[in-house]
């Protein structure tokens, strides 16, 4: 158990490291530009998002629209796990 531990962690030195994080933050770009354009074409103001909120404060629970994306996700999932077998 332990060689086998140490033969994964072998390839992994900063370099590698350092893909990675280039790799996540890509990922978190991407991910922020769909939240801007999505927000633009009016997916997060659906019916069935909630916002409460007083004189100083603001509670943004968007139900409709992540119900939504997790449908759409999991389509596209299915879909690529289909076409890849």
């Amino acid at each position: 158990m332990e060689n086998r531990k140490s033969q994964i962690l072998m390839g992994f030195g900063p370099q590698q490291f350092g893909k990675w994080l280039i790799v996540i933050g890509a990922v978190i770009i991407v991910i922020g530009l769909l939240m801007v354009l999505l927000g633009r074409i009016g997916l997060f103001r659906l019916p069935g998002d909630f916002e409460f909120g007083g004189r100083n404060w603001r509670v943004y629970v968007p139900l409709a629209s992540s119900i939504i994306l997790s449908i759409l996700l999991t389509l596209i999932l299915w879909l690529i796990h289909y076409f890849w077998r």
